[in-house]
């Protein structure tokens, strides 16, 4: 029974995300705002537009941010933050992450990871140049699948020489985990461990 209650609420949420449709439309790629499909009927075009649980930033993002990323479920997010061996990182600029985030995770910026590194277990040997051999694995999120932010903190990490086996991604962020009714909490944990 409250596996039902669990999966109408779901059920609500996104019906909820689909009626607060805005008008004017957004990108659905880097390159287009619409995508036109070839139906029996003829073409049919696939526009995108805000909905309540989105937001009109971005556009849609791959599920491989970089060549040998792994991309990561809600399932496997909760198994990485009892994993000592991992960090699941909030990669929001700065103030996003303080209203709600997933519990456990570090709050890194996208456009600070470069000059945090040593935080994600690396060792510096050079001007530019690390060895994260015995980093930790990472599992990076931003807002949700429309969300530029964590990809753009992932090219930054394996521009750096981080391991891509080593770096997961949860395209759905928190407009996933929030949409799915996940739990979350206020701040973040420092990144000292």
């Amino acid at each position: 029974m409250k596996r039902l209650t669990v999966l109408a609420l779901a059920g609500a949420v996104w019906s909820l995300c689909a009626q607060a449709q805005d008008s004017a439309p957004l990108r659905i790629t880097k390159q287009s705002h619409e995508f036109v499909v070839q139906t029996p009927n003829g073409p049919l075009v696939i526009t995108r537009a805000k909905t309540a649980c989105g937001f009109a930033k971005g556009f849609i993002q791959p599920f491989v941010p970089q060549p040998g990323v792994t991309p990561v479920t809600e399932i496997d997010v909760l198994h990485a933050l009892n994993d000592p061996s991992t960090m699941v990182i909030d990669m929001r600029d700065e103030d996003a992450p303080l209203d709600a985030t997933i519990p456990n995770s570090y709050h890194i910026p996208y456009n600070e990871l470069e000059d945090r590194m040593a935080e994600l277990g690396c060792q510096k040997r050079g001007k530019n140049q690390w060895d994260c051999t015995n980093a930790f694995k990472i599992v990076g999120f931003c807002h949700g699948p429309m969300c530029l932010q964590s990809p753009a903190g992932i090219a930054s990490l394996v521009r750096m020489g981080f391991p891509v086996n080593k770096i997961s991604y949860y395209r759905g962020g928190m407009m996933a985990w929030e949409g799915l009714g996940l739990t979350t909490v206020t701040g973040n944990r420092p990144t000292t461990r």
